[in-house]
C-alpha cells in the first residue's frame, strides 16, 4: 500500500500529467483538496472509488481514512490543487506517514503561476531584465515569516508571482511600485485553465482599481 500525492495541476485536465491520469483513473481511495480541485479532473475517478473532501477534515482524520485504507491493503490518491510541493501542507502528512510507517511518493504537477503565465503568453525569465522567479503570498491567517516580505522581494527586480493574495492587491502594487515603478506590468489571472478564467492586465498603477471593478476577491 502507498499514498501517492499528486499534483491536480491548475484545473484543465489535459494539464494532469500521464502519470497523475493513470493513478485517478485506477484509484481506490482519493482524498482531494475541496473546492479547489476542478470537477474535470475529479470526474476520471472510477465510479467505485471512495472519495473525501480534506476541506473539512482535520490532519489526523486525513490520516485515519489513509490508516482505514492500509488495513484494507489500497492505495490513496491524496490530491492537490497545482504542485504538491507549493501550498499544500503535504510536509506534516507525509511526517504523519513516517511515523506509521505507510509509503508514500509525490507526482508533481503543474503550477498555477505556470497556467498563468501561458495564458498571458509571457515568458517569466528575460535576457538582462529578470533571471529570477519569485513565487510568494500576502500575510493572512498564515503569518509570513519575518524576512519575507514584498518590499524585500521587490528590492530584488525578480518577476513575482502571487498567491492567496487577490484581496491585498491594493496594498500590494502600492508596495511594488515603489521598487518596480508605477508603469510596470502586472495582471491578475482567476482560475488560470478553468472554463471560467478571467484575465485583469495593468500596470501597478492600476491593476488594483481593474481588479476590483472586475470583482476578483481570490482564486487568483
Amino acid at each position: 500500500m502507498k499514498v501517492y500525492f499528486v499534483g491536480a495541476g491548475p484545473g484543465d485536465p489535459d494539464l494532469l500529467t500521464r502519470k497523475a491520469e493513470r493513478l485517478l483513473r485506477r484509484a481506490q481511495v482519493c482524498i482531494y483538496a475541496g473546492s479547489l480541485v476542478s470537477p474535470m479532473v475529479l470526474a476520471l475517478l472510477p465510479a467505485t472509488a471512495r472519495s473525501y473532501n480534506s476541506a473539512g477534515l482535520t490532519l489526523e482524520e486525513t490520516i485515519a481514512i489513509m490508516l482505514q485504507a492500509r488495513d484494507a491493503d489500497q492505495d490513496v490518491v491524496r490530491l492537490h490543487t497545482g504542485d504538491p510541493s507549493l501550498y499544500s501542507a503535504t510536509a506534516e502528512q507525509m511526517a504523519a506517514l513516517e511515523r506509521h510507517g505507510i509509503a508514500y511518493e509525490v507526482v508533481p504537477g503543474v503550477s498555477a503561476f505556470q497556467a498563468a503565465a501561458a495564458t498571458l503568453g509571457w515568458e517569466l525569465t528575460l535576457p538582462e531584465t529578470t533571471q529570477s522567479v519569485v513565487l510568494t503570498r500576502t500575510p493572512g491567517r498564515t503569518p509570513m515569516p519575518a524576512g519575507e516580505t514584498l518590499a524585500r522581494f521587490g528590492r530584488s527586480g525578480a518577476t513575482l508571482c502571487l498567491y492567496l493574495s487577490a484581496h491585498t492587491i491594493a496594498e500590494t502594487a502600492a508596495t511594488l511600485a515603489v521598487h518596480y515603478g508605477a508603469d510596470c506590468p502586472a495582471a491578475v489571472v482567476y482560475r488560470a485553465s478553468w472554463p471560467d478564467e478571467r484575465i485583469v492586465r495593468g500596470t501597478l498603477a492600476d491593476i488594483a482599481a481593474k481588479t476590483l471593478e472586475a470583482g476578483i476577491t481570490k482564486t487568483a
